[in-house]
């Protein structure tokens, strides 16, 4: 099992013990589904479909939560990121109502369950608060309001803030929710079980080969399905999704504060990017939860910096007594503004992909888990069409995403061109990475607490790209599409679904050449 760095854990994965499997997997049986991914996607889309009759095996990479469902800040919105006015543009305004519809349905999904289940994660309806801070913000936060307001959201206009913030306008919204996500992917793990579903931890997908039934390679051998459904964040391999997605990192903080000033609602600055906070009480103890520091993945050089820039900001308008803990986390903005929810572009009908929910995860997570449930069931909805991953929607920030694939190809070219000099290897001190270049060739380099070196290839497995290194996490991180390894070069993050290639070197790295020409 692949374990975070201590340093960058969530308050949420703090403060839980793993989640231990009951049930073992049948290698001779043939499941119905077979669902890639135990984060909150995954399992809520494995219990709709075990409890409609079908006999589902959930496989994950790590550990239940080891990825973004154990970095979310868990706010449950029905105010997203992409505005229904930008969702009415860039589709319609009976679209923007379906997604109204059904962020609400997935917040109402959530609260059934903890109650059905008697899931403890501190599940709670609060308002939330958009403010802004000058004129520009102003006339954006108007907008948004007026279109919201027509989705009959509760929205009322304030003339203060739960917090100490300078602002110029100010909405409140009703009815949204906020919960401890682990706590909650625990309890429909345990539900999933109890219905009779099965869960793999530490199983990597290697492979699948979709013949009359579809044949999944893995790390602990082969499981056969009559479905796949990844539920990964964004899924392993190369598939048109990955040029419709940008990856972003966000950064978080759990604080206590020394004069007990804690905010009970979900706030939202306008400012680019944006920050948001929260309260959450785990085991009788408060925290504020802050957020933000967004930047695409693998293009900022010191993300320690990120982690120093929030708590300064939190700082500056807080009390605070102790930092507890800070992480990160990934997300990745679709094309369009909507997520990718159904058939995999370029696959046969059977396998299904849930991807694309900008910083809205937790909600589209049950939206996703709901229309694939729908689709593999025969039910078909409009929310089906709506969110079809081989709809193309050309719309006006689709030329972000073509900037974007063409630094991509430019980082294919990238790596040929020397930026270190041998001699710099000396001067890597312990905890610290970077990318050298070795006799024309370019090596990922590691030193770890104890002084010993640690090579790998910095080619991503992907698609090529060469990775950075964070920092913050101690990881490799690849600009392109998101994937991340750790310092050793395992995989901890698709769509890469191998390790970096692994270079075995010498104390005075006399046989690194002879590694990488391999």
């Amino acid at each position: 099992m692949i374990q975070r760095d201590a340093s960058t854990i969530s308050l949420w994965q703090g403060n839980i013990e793993p989640f231990q499997p009951t049930m073992m997997a049948d290698h001779n049986a043939t499941y119905d589904v077979v669902i890639v991914g135990g984060g909150i996607t995954g399992l809520t889309t494995a219990l709709l479909l075990q409890e409609a009759g079908k006999r589902c095996l959930l496989l994950e990479a790590n550990n239940i939560g080891f990825g973004t469902t154990g970095g979310t800040t868990a706010h449950l919105n029905t105010v997203l990121d992409t505005s229904y006015d930008q969702i009415s543009t860039n589709f319609s305004k009976e679209d923007a109502g379906l997604v109204r519809e059904s962020v609400g349905a997935a917040i109402s999904l959530i609260q059934q369950n903890i109650e059905r289940f008697s899931i403890d994660c501190g599940f709670d309806y609060t308002d939330a608060y958009l403010f802004a801070q000058d004129e520009k913000q102003t006339e954006a936060l108007d907008i948004i309001a007026k279109a919201a307001r027509e989705e009959c959201i509760n929205i009322t206009l304030q003339d203060h803030l739960p917090v100490s913030f300078h602002f110029t306008k100010a909405y409140k919204f009703t009815n949204q929710a906020k919960f401890n996500p682990l706590a909650y992917i625990y309890g429909l793990a345990r539900a999933f079980e109890h219905a009779g579903g099965v869960i793999v931890q530490d199983c990597r997908v290697i492979e699948i080969h979709n013949t009359r039934h579809i044949k999944v390679d893995t790390t602990l051998g082969e499981f056969t399905g009559m479905n796949i459904v990844y539920a990964t964040h964004i899924p392993p391999g190369i598939n048109l999704v990955h040029l419709r997605c940008i990856p972003y990192r966000s950064y978080a903080l759990a604080v206590r504060l020394s004069d007990n000033s804690y905010p009970d609602a979900l706030i939202y600055d306008m400012q680019e990017p944006y920050h948001y906070f929260r309260t959450q009480v785990i085991d009788g103890k408060k925290y504020l939860i802050a957020g933000g520091e967004d930047h695409q993945t693998g293009h900022h050089e010191n993300t320690e910096q990120c982690f120093r820039n929030l708590e300064a900001f939190v700082r500056e308008h807080f009390k605070v007594k102790s930092v507890d803990y800070k992480w990160s986390s990934q997300y990745y903005e679709p094309a369009d503004g909507l997520p990718y929810i159904g058939n995999m572009p370029g696959q046969p009908d059977n396998v299904y992909v849930a991807t694309g929910f900008g910083g809205n995860g937790m909600v589209y997570s049950g939206v996703a888990a709901m229309v694939i449930r729908n689709i593999i069931l025969g039910k078909h909805r409009a929310t089906e069409k709506l969110f079809n991953p081989n709809r193309i929607k050309p719309v006006a920030g689709f030329t972000n995403f073509v900037t974007h694939n063409a630094d991509v190809v430019k980082l294919f070219f990238g790596k040929l061109f020397p930026a270190h000099k041998l001699t710099e290897l000396a001067e890597l001190a312990p905890g610290e990475a970077r990318v050298v270049n070795y006799d024309g060739h370019r090596v990922a380099l590691y030193k770890d607490e104890a002084g010993m070196l640690h090579a790998v290839n910095p080619v991503c497995t992907h698609m090529k790209c060469e990775v950075g290194w964070n920092t913050a996490e101690k990881s490799w991180d690849c600009p392109c599409h998101g994937a991340r390894f750790d310092a050793a070069g395992r995989c901890l993050h698709t769509p890469a679904d191998r390790d970096l290639e692994h270079l075995d070197i010498t104390h005075d790295l006399s046989d690194v050449e002879e590694q990488v020409h391999r």
